[in-house]
């Protein structure tokens, strides 16, 4: 009998993986439809992403040619590459979406980083992407900013399928759950339906090991070196079973509601001293959405045993999470130093992309 792929395991114990990198090349290649066929179930993408796919490849160069032409500014030529780029990746997952329900077969876009902080400006793009997509298997990219919470929640109540991302803390993903199911109850309450919104909360991993763990050394505590992060996520998945096995979620889901399920992002081993997938055999279980980068996804295909470890080892996750305070380190401040970071980081990519394609045009032109 033929062993199955560890994505097709990963699947039965109830988590779908997902790619975390989207370009034109993985289109065109073939490489998307492979991974397709080998079990994979949809695609996230950001500006960083999107920085490495169009402005450092010749890919795209006919197009930013032809858009310049047109009198298109860099952003205007942005959103009109990334979006042809993700309805393609939509069409490709359809049939993904179709046998799942509408559970699996997304493909993400996220907003402008540049209006993190901008409440009505996030909800003004999210319609505008959702629309300029035009693609039931998509969901809009928001992030957990303190204005994200309120943008996630409206556009939620208008109809449009959600990725709420750059998550760190628990008391972050508590906000997201609250926005999203709030958002489900104002639809309610205007006599609309709930069925057919998805959504997924990102919650970013091995960073927090990155930050910790430097902290840890030097408090000479190395024993907690490369545990921090994956008890952080566990911690989150316990009250994502506490939160969506509530009465309030049940009312919803008797009107055809679907679960927000948990979504780790952020799950590249980036220390080398640690496994490969260490952050992907380390939280698999039921309701949840794995995200590879692909030479994770490279290495997850070589692994032989996969069961569920998310719901592992509570006491010892308590415990561990308990001795930081004792060592004097708050991970509440470590986490909202890496939504900051982050968003300056995806910020620092949406501009340098777009100062990329706005060279690219000039020189094109001038050719």
């Amino acid at each position: 009998m033929t062993t199955p792929h560890p994505i097709q395991m990963a699947q039965r114990l109830g988590q779908s993986i997902w790619c975390d990198f989207l370009s034109r090349d993985l289109l065109a290649s073939g490489e998307l439809d492979g991974m397709i066929r080998s079990g994979v179930r949809g695609v996230t993408t950001n500006p960083s992403i999107f920085d490495n796919a169009i402005g450092k490849t010749s890919d795209y160069d006919d197009d930013i040619l032809v858009l310049r032409k047109k009198g298109k500014t860099a952003e205007e030529i942005y959103t009109a590459l990334t979006v042809a780029d993700v309805q393609e990746a939509a069409d490709r997952f359809l049939p993904v979406y179709e046998e799942s329900g509408g559970k699996d077969g997304f493909v993400s876009l996220e907003v402008s980083p540049l209006l993190a902080h901008d409440e009505e400006g996030t909800v003004a793009e999210a319609g505008s992407l959702a629309a300029l997509v035009d693609r039931k298997n998509v969901m809009i990219k928001i992030p957990a900013t303190r204005e994200g919470m309120g943008a996630i929640r409206k556009a939620i109540a208008s109809g449009i399928s959600i990725n709420a991302t750059l998550m760190f803390s628990r008391d972050q993903y508590g906000d997201v759950a609250e926005a999203f199911i709030s958002g489900l109850e104002d639809r309610l309450s205007r006599g609309l339906p709930v069925d057919g919104i998805a959504s997924v909360a990102s919650f970013f991993v091995s960073r927090v090991d990155t930050a910790v763990d430097k902290l840890l050394d030097a408090r000479q505590a190395r024993e907690l070196q490369g545990k921090i992060a994956i008890d952080n996520a566990r911690a989150v998945y316990r009250d994502f079973e506490t939160l969506f096995s509530s009465p309030r979620w049940h009312a919803l889901e008797e009107k055809g509601a679907q679960l927000q399920r948990p979504l780790w992002a952020s799950t590249g081993t980036k220390n080398p001293a640690y496994s490969p997938t260490l952050y992907v055999d380390s939280l698999m279980g039921p309701f949840t959405v794995n995200t590879l980068p692909p030479a994770t996804l490279e290495a997850f295909g070589k692994v032989d045993r996969i069961e569920t470890t998310v719901t592992a080892d509570r006491d010892g996750m308590d415990h561990r999470l308990g001795l930081l305070v004792t060592l004097g380190i708050s991970l509440r401040e470590v986490t909202d130093t890496l939504l900051k970071e982050g968003v300056e980081a995806f910020g620092k990519s949406y501009r340098s992309l777009l100062d990329s394609i706005e060279k690219k045009g000039r020189s094109l032109s001038a050719e």
